[in-house]
């Protein structure tokens, strides 16, 4: 239960951050900004992917910058971000 809870405040953090970084206006809700944060994140396991589960500052960084990416494949796809 408290993974999940933690997931969706972390997700909410780092897509806020990504779309605060985003150059130019990102109209989204405040769900789509927390899904954005999870993919970023989940984006970001896939392409470092060393097994750690800890917390740390370069997992946060690489985090917002898979939602960075999300993003810019959503606005390239015109998807709706």
């Amino acid at each position: 239960m408290f993974n999940i809870i933690g997931a969706i405040i972390s997700g909410l953090v780092i897509g806020v951050l990504a779309r605060f970084f985003y150059p130019g206006a990102v109209e989204m809700g405040w769900i789509a900004t927390i899904l954005l944060g999870i993919g970023g994140s989940l984006v970001a396991g896939l392409v470092t992917s060393r097994g750690q589960r800890d917390f740390s500052r370069a997992g946060c960084l690489a985090s917002v910058l898979g939602a960075l990416v999300l993003i810019f494949l959503g606005r390239m796809l015109h998807i709706g971000f």
